[in-house]
């Protein structure tokens, strides 16, 4: 196999990773604890998008439920963004700073 065999099999490959990653990020997946009474939903790449709780199943008023939807939501967030800069410095030390498609940072 040549180098521009290679070339263009890496760019095919950079192509369908980048057509997976937005095919991910579209996808909505929903888990359920208490029969349904809380609700969360992720997209396919696992970050989190919302948090629903039915408040006549925890037996708490609807202002209540969307006071704690959107705490939750905030603490989530912020939990998932430590995460990812975390990610991003663990992975920018194991590849010398250099950039690799894909790897998304």
């Amino acid at each position: 196999m040549n180098i521009m065999q290679i070339m263009k099999q890496a760019q095919s490959i950079q192509s369908k990773l980048k057509a997976s990653q937005e095919e991910l990020a579209k996808m909505e997946l929903t888990g359920e604890a208490a029969g349904g009474a809380v609700k969360v939903i992720c997209d396919g790449q696992g970050k989190f998008k919302s948090i629903k709780l039915n408040a006549s199943e925890l037996s708490i008023s609807s202002d209540t439920a969307e006071e704690l939807e959107d705490l939750i939501t905030v603490a989530i967030n912020q939990a998932s963004n430590k995460a990812s800069k975390e990610m991003e410095a663990k992975m920018k030390a194991a590849t010398g700073g250099m950039s690799i498609p894909g790897l998304g940072f």
